[in-house]
């Protein structure tokens, strides 16, 4: 019997109600995700969108709240032992006292400090920004084996704040991933520089091997933490994918990132065989989905639709599968009108939420071009031609 048989084909709110109504269901948020991420028939297709600064002001100035999630239901939150962005050390706008002896001493006053030790400089606006790379002129493996990495993510203190964190949400029947994307590529990179990590790649230089391994490693640890917290997704990612190709051969990932990968995950596996898995890449990377799937990748972030045909991807990998985004951040939301993006929104749960597995959301964080009238489309497309 379908789930919540009554409501089938019925809209989530009607015309008379309020468009930021929360869009409700028959079944707990939690288990609507799972459901769907198990590729299991849910209720409706769960949904989430995130924004960039610019567009967390038009929310507020559009609607006085200040909780993107709580204003529209999200199905889903999410939680992480790093500090937020732009809150990075406890020391004020300096580096951790560790990490002083490997950045430049004369970076700008406005500059932000991680607790992994690089740094950004901002830039004009949201993601133009400058990557300061703690270990770009590393020239040994015993020079990355010295570097300090943040132990006190790992912390009791930590731990215990997340694994609060996710029994509150699940005591309010909400879903919780957690936040472990940047894996181990992209962190790697912003510590060492992508050119210089590239070439250490092509190089097969052992410096190489001592970063990511190190990284896997540390990863291992906090991805075991999380579970242990009881969230019910672990996000991995890396991007890897270019808007054409991939950022690197399919060889050299295979090499270099296929089996530290497989570790992260099979520590998550052994912790909670049923722990779900999510991978993200931006870009195109259709020659490795197979091999992302002999890993143990449960659901693929975001398949954008302008680097990927989501027909075809549906079609070779759904049984496998399950899908985490859909709806084009580089088109549709900000060019769009809002017509369009509805068609959009109804075509994409046509295809890649046919039978399930499918948790639909904009490919990326909605940048400042993005018209409020395109995101209140997409919330009330999802209303509209989410049900099963």
């Amino acid at each position: 019997m379908r789930p919540c048989d009554s409501q089938i084909s019925k809209p989530i709110i009607s015309s008379a109600a309020s468009p930021h109504d929360k869009i409700s269901g028959c079944l707990e948020p939690r288990e609507r995700v799972v459901r769907a991420l198990s590729r299991r028939m849910p209720d409706r297709v769960p949904f989430e969108m995130k924004f960039s600064p610019a567009i967390d002001e038009v929310f507020r100035e559009h609607t006085g709240a200040e909780n993107p999630a709580d204003y529209f239901g999200y199905d889903i939150r999410s939680v992480s032992t790093e500090d937020p962005i732009n809150i990075v050390t406890k020391s004020g706008n300096k580096p951790l006292e560790r990490y002083v002896r490997y950045l430049p001493a004369d970076l700008p006053s406005n500059t932000q400090y991680f607790e992994w030790g690089f740094a950004r400089i901002p830039g004009s606006m949201y993601h133009f920004s400058k990557i300061v790379h703690p270990m770009q002129h590393f020239s040994t493996p015993k020079e990355v084996e010295d570097y300090p990495l943040p132990l006190e993510m790992l912390s009791h203190e930590r731990s215990d704040k997340v694994a609060q964190e996710v029994h509150a949400y699940h005591k309010r029947g909400l879903a919780v991933a957690a936040a472990m994307e940047m894996t181990i590529f992209e962190l790697s990179w912003y510590l060492r520089g992508m050119e210089e990590l590239l070439i250490d790649l092509y190089t097969n230089s052992p410096l190489a091997q001592a970063l990511l391994d190190k990284i896997t490693d540390f990863r291992c640890r906090m991805g075991a933490m999380y579970v242990k917290a009881g969230v019910d997704i672990v996000k991995l990612g890396d991007d890897v994918g270019t808007q054409k190709a991939m950022l690197m051969s399919p060889e050299m990932w295979r090499t270099w990132l296929k089996p530290r990968l497989r570790k992260v995950i099979e520590t998550l596996k052994s912790a909670n065989p049923d722990i779900l898995v999510f991978y993200h890449s931006d870009g195109y990377i259709e020659p490795i989905i197979p091999e992302l799937i002999e890993i143990g990748v449960d659901i693929l972030n975001p398949l954008q639709p302008e680097c990927l045909d989501q027909a075809s991807i549906k079609q070779k990998f759904g049984d496998r599968l399950a899908f985490w985004g859909g709806i084009g951040t580089q088109t549709i939301m900000p060019w769009g009108t809002p017509q369009e993006v509805k068609d959009t929104v109804r075509q994409t749960i046509e295809v890649l939420g046919s039978g399930g597995g499918f948790l639909i959301a904009p490919t990326h964080v909605l940048e400042p071009e993005v018209p409020w009238e395109n995101i209140m489309a997409f919330v009330e497309a999802v209303q509209e031609y989410g049900w099963y």
